[in-house]
């Protein structure tokens, strides 16, 4: 047989490689029932789903032409990796505000250009929102800024 899709072959091995590690991760918990599910139901659901899915788009892949695999973006990987990492060590010492500051700015560091005027726009709205749902209206304990600030 002859791939005759490469973009179907990989989307379809990836959907049905995580379709089945979220299928035999729920092994040890409880299934239940539809009326009186257990918390095995969900992921074995969603994932014997995700899993048919990733089955029929990779058979697809035999059957119809299509384009090739684009290459594979190490730049952009890099720096939203490195942001998030970043961003999770930064929370606790530094506070909320300046741990999205760093997220955004780095993160932004992986398109095609960069606007510090764009990132910093960015970084207000999504710090606003942040605070807001977070914080406020979830409760969570979340510290805003560095200790020495406040």
């Amino acid at each position: 047989m002859k791939i005759k899709n490469p973009k179907d072959f990989w989307a379809g091995l990836m959907f049905i490689v995580f379709g089945l590690f979220f299928v035999i991760g729920a092994r040890d918990y409880q299934l239940g029932s539809a009326a009186r599910m257990g918390p095995a139901y969900f992921p074995t659901l969603l994932g014997g789903l995700m899993a048919v899915v990733g089955a029929a788009v990779f058979f697809r892949s035999f059957v119809l032409k299509g384009g090739g695999v684009a290459a594979f973006p190490l730049r952009l990987i890099f720096f939203i990796t490195l942001s998030l990492l970043i961003f999770g060590y930064l929370l606790k010492p530094i506070g909320l505000v300046l741990a999205l500051l760093c997220l955004v700015v780095i993160s932004a560091f992986a398109g095609h250009e960069f606007r510090l005027k764009e990132a910093l726009l960015l970084t207000f709205v999504l710090i606003v929102l942040s605070v807001l749902v977070f914080v406020k209206g979830l409760g969570l304990p979340f510290p805003l800024w560095p200790k020495f600030l406040s």
